[in-house]
């Protein structure tokens, strides 16, 4: 089979679908691997560690029978796309379901690396889990950069420094990374997940647990968090009031697969937190935890400074990218066998990835989103 690494051309994506060690063992189980020139430069992967894999660097990876990406090809990109082509990437289908629906209708064979389901034997595919492992070390370190004081308690000829304090809001994979990340710096942490299950793993990594009755758990499907109802939404946003104002550093991670972030830190809490506090907001590109955060900015609003950087994982390349591209081979391991692809829609990970195939949407949430609302009786 022909794999094709295209170069992304997203403005600020650095990452790239596969890196050179993933490349060699592609090629040794009887794959030819197509890497555009330069796809991997600004991850630290150059075209000699591409061709020293085994891989034939090219100016047009589409030529290929299989196309791994990162982020969704753009326009220009789709239009070399060719029926029966298959597709790998973060294609985003229940933010964006008509693309979907055009890739159908290109007869493209697409499988998207955000609709991994979330079962144990689907770990060494999450490609969601391997970047938010990302951002959420990285949010811990933009924290660190723009905060005005020490993270560590310090004893110095000067006196005794007090530790930082940080909040951590939703105790996922970002936001235990996070909390993990704190705590190795020297901060006194503290979380909130309004799924109670968390609570061991939060204080596994030596943080506090913060615990509310909400009246109702917030874990969803597939160990994702749900929408509250506007009761319990209400007591977690008093809880959050009172502590954001207590710590030094507040980093947010809730997000809700195919709609928009939920608002945790109103415009009304930001005056109230200590002059210096940095908000870094992960939930940025879909709308933001924080209401005052602008996405893809960072602003300081009433003495704090809020972080919305966006696609985190693409400040970190290179590891990123090998995290990412052993995603993508693990994917491939279930349905390429000797140099052939065949999908068996039987395999749960397989039918749950899997977005279109022969001219249609077969992805069942995304051919819910676009269905044509019921008729009224």
């Amino acid at each position: 089979m022909k794999i094709g690494v295209p170069k992304e051309t997203m403005p600020g994506e650095r990452r790239v679908a596969l890196v050179p060690e993933t490349v060699q063992r592609l090629i040794k189980q009887g794959n030819e691997v197509l890497v555009e020139r330069g796809a991997g430069t600004e991850a630290a992967f150059v075209d000699g560690a591409y061709e020293q894999a085994g891989a034939r660097i090219v100016d047009d990876a589409y030529d290929a029978d299989l196309v791994v990406k990162v982020q969704k090809p753009s326009a220009n990109e789709a239009a070399k796309l060719k029926r029966g082509q298959i597709l790998i990437a973060f294609l985003q289908p229940l933010q964006d379901p008509r693309y979907a629906q055009s890739l159908a209708e290109k007869g493209v064979v697409a499988l998207s690396m955000d609709a991994i389901p979330r079962i144990t034997r689907a770990q060494p595919l999450d490609a969601l889990s391997s970047q938010a492992t990302v951002a959420g070390y990285k949010a811990v370190l933009l924290a660190a950069a723009e905060l005005p004081r020490f993270f560590p308690m310090l004893t110095t000829a000067a006196g005794t420094i007090a530790p930082a304090r940080a909040l951590v809001i939703g105790a996922g994979v970002a936001g235990l990374q996070a909390i993990a990340t704190a705590r190795r710096l020297g901060a006194v942490v503290e979380a909130f997940d309004t799924r109670p299950v968390v609570k061991e793993q939060v204080q596994s990594l030596g943080a506090k647990f913060l615990e509310i009755d909400l009246g109702e758990s917030g874990a969803g499907a597939g160990g994702y968090a749900k929408e509250l109802s506007e009761e319990a939404h209400r007591k977690e946003v008093e809880l959050l009031a009172k502590a954001t104002k207590e710590n030094d550093i507040v980093i947010t991670t809730a997000a809700i697969p195919g709609r928009k972030a939920p608002v945790l830190i109103t415009a009304d809490m930001v005056p109230n937190m200590k002059p210096g506090s940095v908000i870094v907001d992960l939930a940025a590109e879909t709308g933001g935890n924080c209401e005052l955060t602008e996405p893809g900015r960072s602003v300081v609003k009433h003495g704090v400074t809020i972080i919305g950087t966006t696609n985190l994982p693409s400040t970190m390349p290179y590891h990123a990218s090998q995290m990412y591209s052993r995603n993508i081979a693990s994917l491939l391991a279930l349905f390429v066998k000797e140099g052939t692809a065949s999908l068996d829609m039987s395999d749960e990970v397989i039918k749950g990835t899997v977005i279109t195939q022969d001219g249609q949407v077969v992805h069942d949430a995304t051919k819910k989103l676009l269905a044509p609302a019921a008729a009224p009786a």
